[in-house]
């Protein structure tokens, strides 16, 4: 079983973008400075970031995903053949309030020209002491939103030729990844657990598929993507029920997919949200294989309250039930920043989060 990645204390990827990150976006696209001033900014707020995580004694590093304006940006920004158009889900928070939100849309067919996210992680590579793990959107990200209304059928006539079209796209820059060395990759999946959730599926019911085999074709979706990698390479898949500025799409434990992805989708780890009640109980983790580990997303980035250890650890002994400690890790429950915008907490905040996390993994799997 692999282990190392994954770590016992893990991050999900993105990070709060600092202020004079934010500031020095505003300034490009004013014009105030160049677009090569700016890129020095971000790789100097990345080095920045690097050291912060270094220090927290966490294991493995990302670049905070400075470089996008979403967990999926880059994919449409590098590839000729999108746009975006309104999705047919919304945020909602606590109070009731909704948010609508922008989601993918193919104007032409599309293919993969050049690398996606290469020399990204090629800087990152290259200023960690740590294990650098690179990020990317699952490819249902890319139709789940809109559904076949994803493209025009003058376009894709055909949705599994648009289906074949995103699995050679990412299987391509994957691959392309792995070339340059990376051997930790983690995709950030939003629909497969949003399937879980009752009015979602009515809703995908009732633009005319069926939500069992849209999951098990989406699984098979993810697959291709991640086909004929090297042994080394290790991996994971976050799913997510949306997360911005404190808000979610979704509720529903993980028992209406759990058979699926756990037995069916050829991934080494799951990172998993368990930071609240929206995300169930332990009780799916029963249909995991023992070669699998499963990241419990238990310290939330969605309130800058901080956990309290005993509580992480009890909620690890409840899924201990289900499957075996050393089959377990901890992270918090998604990205710190999803977006640009960021969530509601500050970046100390963020990093007394992972602080804690790396302490409570030091203390239950010590010596391992």
């Amino acid at each position: 079983m692999k282990i190392k990645p994954p770590f016992r204390a893990e991050h999900i990827g993105s990070l709060l973008r600092p202020q004079s990150l934010k500031d020095a976006w505003k300034r490009t696209e004013s014009g105030a400075i160049t677009k090569s001033e700016y890129s020095a900014i971000v790789d100097n707020a990345i080095s920045d970031a690097v050291r912060l995580q270094e220090q927290t004694g966490i294991k493995v590093t990302t670049d905070g995903e400075f470089r996008r304006k979403s967990y999926w940006s880059h994919f449409l920004e590098a590839v000729d053949g999108f746009e975006v158009r309104k999705s047919d889900f919304k945020f909602r928070d606590a109070g009731g309030n909704t948010r609508d939100f922008l989601a993918p849309y193919v104007k032409s067919r599309f293919s993969r020209t050049k690398s996606i996210s290469g020399s990204d992680f090629d800087f990152l590579s290259g200023i960690t002491t740590r294990t650098p793990k690179l990020t990317m959107p699952s490819p249902p990200t890319m139709h789940f939103w809109r559904g076949r209304d994803t493209f025009d059928s003058a376009i894709y006539p055909d949705e599994e030729l648009y289906f074949a079209d995103l699995a050679k796209l990412f299987n391509d820059e994957i691959k392309d990844l792995v070339a340059r060395g990376c051997t930790y990759l983690q995709i950030d999946d939003v629909p497969l657990a949003m399937l879980c959730d009752e009015n979602v599926r009515n809703t995908v019911a009732t633009r005319g598929n069926d939500p069992n085999q849209l999951a098990k074709r989406y699984a098979q979706l993810i697959n291709e993507s991640i086909s004929d990698l090297p042994e080394a390479v290790t991996v994971g898949l976050h799913l997510c029920r949306g997360n911005l500025k404190g808000s979610w799409l979704s509720d529903g434990g993980y028992e209406a997919i759990a058979p699926l992805i756990f037995n069916e989708i050829e991934v080494d780890v799951f990172f998993l949200e368990y930071d609240d009640f929206r995300s169930g109980g332990f009780e799916p983790l029963r249909h995991l294989l023992q070669d699998k580990v499963v990241v419990l997303g238990l310290v939330t980035t969605k309130s800058p309250d901080l956990e309290k250890a005993d509580d992480i650890k009890r909620k690890v002994d409840r899924a201990a039930r289900y499957i075996s400690m050393d089959n377990l890790a901890i992270s918090p429950q998604c990205g710190f920043s999803s977006t640009v915008s960021g969530n509601p907490l500050t970046i100390d905040d963020q990093w007394r989060k992972l602080e804690l996390l790396v302490e409570v993994a030091d203390d239950i799997w010590s010596g391992n």
